[in-house]
């Protein structure tokens, strides 16, 4: 029974800190200056970007600004709609105009990896189209400088 009326007016004394001692308390907050991952999705057998994906990608470019950014890696994908070769083209068109964009807003690389996948992995081995592959996929690799 101690131990709980010790624990309560430990917490009643810490509500009572004077402003003066919690202006001293420091809180670390997460670095923008860290590793990203992030998705950008396009419409089914489109390669330009949306207006959402053109503000996600200007977030994350203004976000890193500041940044040493090492190494930025784009992988389009494309879902298991049409040939092959017509997904490996709309992954490559959807890469290249990510790292466009990522560049065109003024993200500091000084290397873009960028590849595409095409349709390879849309389907599971039991024949299951896998959800959401209409998008690119990338990956910064940041550090504060």
């Amino acid at each position: 029974m101690r131990f709980p009326v010790l624990l309560l007016a430990t917490a009643a004394l810490a509500a009572c800190a004077t402003p003066a001692a919690r202006r001293d308390t420091v809180i670390v907050g997460e670095s923008a200056c860290a590793p990203a991952r992030f998705d950008v999705y396009f419409r089914e057998n489109q390669a330009d970007l949306t207006s959402a994906a053109a503000q996600a990608i200007a977030l994350q470019a203004g976000r890193l600004a500041g940044c040493e950014v090492r190494r930025v890696r784009v992988l389009g994908l494309a879902d298991a709609t049409g040939t092959p070769e017509a997904n490996l083209t709309l992954s490559q068109r959807r890469a290249r105009e990510t790292a466009e964009a990522l560049a065109a807003a003024g993200l500091p690389a000084p290397v873009f990896d960028v590849a595409a996948a095409g349709d390879a992995g849309a389907v599971t081995a039991d024949g299951a189209d896998q959800p959401l592959r209409r998008r690119a996929e990338v990956v910064i690799d940041a550090r504060p400088r």
